[in-house]
């Protein structure tokens, strides 16, 4: 059994692995992302209610965080992108599933905290465009998703909203714990090459 827990955490390892450490960080953050999908229907029917029907439609999106490692092998800029989009995607898809006093688009935040660090600056455009699609998401769909498939009482859509923000802060914390991690690693490599230029 931990053998093959082993074999399975290589296995995953090596697909998240990248030599672009920005990529190698959509990797882990898209991973992460679908690791805990599965989960969110459980989060609800512990903290919310046990009308969980509307929680399966967000595994649509779940296909789409997996392949981000794929397509940046094949294109790091397309698979970097990837992931803002899926998350875009995938929060509107929220939207509209369970409304808006869920405060599921409150997820619109780090999916433009992650668009605007995934990109160096010459591919500043493009960080820019998904960063501002979030915003356009919020401004011209907030008021017109319609009734929502799920029905919760106003409790309820307090505590969805209490497990909303929560998700969406640990995942920008996530976020900026990985980003540090790349500022740091840069800082050591530009201290060694001063040292040995001096040297």
């Amino acid at each position: 059994m931990i053998s093959a827990f082993k074999s399975l955490a290589g296995r995953i390892r090596a697909y998240a692995h990248h030599p672009d450490p920005r990529v190698a960080a959509a990797n882990a953050i898209s991973l992460l992302v679908a690791s805990n999908q599965p989960f969110y229907p459980l989060y609800l029917f512990w903290l919310v209610s046990a009308d969980v029907t509307a929680a399966w439609f967000t595994f649509l999106s779940t296909p789409l965080f997996l392949a981000v490692p794929a397509v940046a092998r094949c294109n790091s800029v397309a698979g970097r992108a990837l992931l803002p989009l899926a998350g875009i995607g995938n929060t509107a898809l929220s939207a509209w599933l369970f409304g808006t006093a869920s405060a599921v688009e409150i997820f619109l935040l780090p999916c433009a905290v992650i668009a605007l660090l995934l990109f160096r600056p010459h591919e500043r455009v493009v960080a820019l465009a998904l960063a501002t699609l979030t915003f356009c998401v919020f401004l011209f769909l907030h008021d017109v998703y319609g009734s929502p498939i799920a029905r919760y009482d106003v409790a309820e859509y307090a505590a969805l909203a209490r497990l909303n923000l929560a998700s969406a802060g640990m995942l920008t914390a996530f976020v900026a714990i990985v980003f540090s991690r790349i500022l740091a690693e840069a800082e050591q490599s530009a201290d060694a090459a001063r040292h040995s230029k001096t040297g």
